[in-house]
């Protein structure tokens, strides 16, 4: 039987992330992810300044420079033409690029810390011991055996259907909001700047990022209502959705979908707890906020530091095994316990037509508040405290 001192399932930005440093601080780690890679994901496939200094902090950035390109701000449109273009400020980037690159660039930052990556193999379920404790995972290699595999500690980066962290009756999914999003990318989209778009209707929202090659990702959201017909053509639901709206239809005139879309829902999942004894989990699986406001890789990528860090001062004695999912857990209400606030406030707006018509007459009369909201949502504010996108 294989034991390592960590195993982290997903390898996905949260996954990678945690591994590089478990690795870095000389852990034994091997990362397993299901999917081939290189590998496409929805994602509004943005980084607000906020997780740019979470990357820029912890890992190197170089690669990710060279493969996106620079936002400096959102557009945000509502109901009665209502426009707000609100910029980061104080020399604040964001940066767009595909999921599929970004995850394969901090995958080989992982492995160049010394971690082992297995991609193709499908984790199954957590191992316990007689205690109740993780001590490890259950696997299919890709020759489809099934093995065991131990370790000290395992980090659940597996998204927000981890088969690790519903196994142990962690993740479940809200009444509300109940939302689906389909996602593609197009070619030929007129109107394009250097800022990623949010367009806010009555029952619906629309994210629009440039991406690098003069690509577009275009991001239908809608209820669950709506959602169970409308999705089952996902690329004529999100042709329509662009084609029928005010401020989208015509600069979408000449798209081109370039390949087939993505579908992924119901989106919100909530955890009850930041782990077990034994098991962390981090990204998706530590719950999943709609994407409306773009911060959920800043989410992903600083929760993993935490969940790492944690996983450190387990090993090196100055926390329990049984006490590291409550730790955990404080640190990331500290961290993010403000923007979840945040983030409820914004989804609770967008399900009632009446709030949406309020906030669109606001927008005319108070444009600056918005901007402060843009500002405020792409985590300017870790940022700037932090100095390191200036």
């Amino acid at each position: 039987m294989a034991m390592d001192d960590v195993i982290v399932v997903g390898a996905g930005p949260a996954g990678a992330m945690a591994a590089t440093l478990l690795a870095r601080a000389g852990a034994r780690v091997r990362l397993f992810d299901r999917a081939r890679f290189p590998r496409a994901k929805l994602c509004g496939d943005t980084l607000n300044p906020g997780a740019m200094q979470v990357l820029g902090a912890n890992l190197s950035i170089t690669d990710v420079l060279a493969q996106s390109i620079p936002l400096d701000g959102m557009l945000l449109t509502g109901p009665n033409r209502v426009r707000v273009r609100g910029r980061y400020g104080d020399g604040l980037t964001g940066r767009a690029i595909e999921r599929r690159h970004l995850d394969a660039i901090l995958v080989r930052q992982a492995v160049a810390e010394g971690a082992s990556f297995d991609d193709g193999v499908m984790v199954s379920a957590p191992r316990l011991d007689a205690t109740g404790r993780v001590i490890g995972i259950r696997l299919k290699g890709r020759d489809g055996r099934e093995l065991d595999h131990d370790a000290r500690m395992v980090v659940a980066a597996d998204g927000r259907e981890s088969r690790l962290a519903r196994a142990l009756g962690l993740l479940h999914h809200p009444a509300h909001p109940r939302r689906w999003a389909v996602g593609g990318y197009f070619e030929s989209v007129d109107g394009l700047a250097s800022a990623g778009e949010m367009h806010i209707r009555r029952g619906h929202y629309i994210g629009v990022a440039p991406m690098p090659g003069s690509v577009v990702n275009a991001c239908l959201v809608v209820p669950q209502p709506s959602a169970r017909g409308d999705l089952r053509n996902p690329a004529r639901a999100l042709a329509d959705g662009l084609a029928s709206d005010p401020e989208l239809a015509l600069r979408f005139a000449r798209a081109r979908m370039i390949e087939e879309p993505h579908v992924l829902g119901p989106m919100a999942v909530d955890a009850r707890a930041a782990g077990v004894p034994g098991l962390l989990v981090a990204g998706d699986a530590a719950g999943f906020i709609d994407p409306m406001t773009g911060d959920g890789l800043r989410f992903a990528l600083a929760g993993a530091v935490m969940a790492a860090q944690t996983v450190v001062a387990v090993f090196a004695g100055r926390l329990g095994l049984d006490a590291a999912p409550r730790w955990l857990a404080q640190r990331r209400r500290d961290a993010f316990g403000a923007k979840w606030r945040f983030n409820r406030s914004l989804r609770a707006l967008v399900s009632s037509s009446m709030t949406v018509q309020a906030a669109a007459i606001s927008a005319q009369l108070l444009p600056a508040a918005f901007e402060t909201l843009i500002r405020y949502a792409g985590d300017c504010h870790v940022a700037t405290a932090s100095g390191q996108c200036d």
